[in-house]
């Protein structure tokens, strides 16, 4: 087809239906073809998927037609393994479906980490040191010990645990304290002539360390009767919270069944 371009009026039409097709164009492809190609304007909100396994994110991102990608693994102490602890985008945001999102997860197995000396450490210092290794405060005992809150023995699944001994992370740690009242003075109890498990009622009512016993005979007295002990009730004498008392039985471990609050 020949386009006739005798005349300047001609020309001007022309050019003008050729700029006119450019635009055509160049809207069609922008503001139609790409936006139905590309899903434009169909958006959906990032759910908040913190704290959800793995497992639970499979099926829940494949029904909003979601994706995801690990990003990378930690261990954080009380959260669950395989949970997730931030993401990106963040919850609230709007993507396109289809959108990856990328998930920051624990690790399945806690890493171990060496045992700190906390014994001889102040209580807010021996807590600090914890929350450092990434372990948690167990049950806190106090004892008799004039040193008030400071560690005297410390405890991983109630024995006593050595430093650099390794165990997990997130572990609890049991932690023994002073009760400052150690230096606290008292007459010595009478325990000569009770039996030995009443007279470890009155030593621990009193809060005296467990007691040295020693066995001896005596056919005048009954097995399992307190004959001595040291230091001797009364003539003024004192005991401080803690001390021990050495005990003298009748009798023998081997004869005899010691009673459990033996134990104090």
């Amino acid at each position: 087809m020949k386009i006739s371009t005798n005349s300047r009026t001609d020309l001007y039409v022309h050019i003008a239906l050729v700029v006119a097709l450019v635009v055509a164009l160049f809207l069609g492809f922008f503001f139609v073809y790409l936006p139905f190609t590309t899903n434009h304007g169909q958006s959906i909100t990032v759910p908040d998927l913190k704290g959800m396994t793995l497992e639970q994110i499979e099926d829940y991102l494949d029904d909003r037609n979601l994706r995801y990608e690990v990003a990378d693994c930690t261990f954080v102490v009380g959260q669950k393994p395989l949970s997730v602890i931030r993401q990106h985008p963040k919850a609230g945001m709007r993507v396109k479906e289809g959108r990856k999102l990328y998930l920051y997860i624990t690790t399945l197995n806690a890493p171990n980490v060496k045992m700190s000396q906390l014994v001889d450490r102040t209580k807010n210092s021996a807590i600090a040191e914890l929350k450092r290794l990434g372990l948690m405060l167990g049950r806190i005992n106090y004892i008799p010990d004039p040193a008030h809150d400071a560690v005297l023995e410390q405890l991983y699944n109630g024995k006593p645990i050595l430093p650099g001994t390794l165990i997990p992370q997130g572990s609890k740690i049991d932690l023994n304290l002073g009760d400052g009242i150690g230096n606290t003075e008292f007459d010595v109890p009478d325990v000569v002539g009770k039996t030995l498990e009443d007279a470890l009622f009155v030593l621990k009512g009193s809060n005296l360390g467990k007691p040295l016993i020693q066995y001896v005979d005596d056919p005048s007295q009954p097995p399992g009767t307190i004959v001595r002990q040291n230091p001797e009730a009364g003539a003024g004498n004192k005991i401080h919270v803690g001390e021990i008392i050495d005990l003298w039985v009748v009798g023998s471990p081997d004869t005899q069944q010691q009673p459990q609050n033996e134990q104090l």
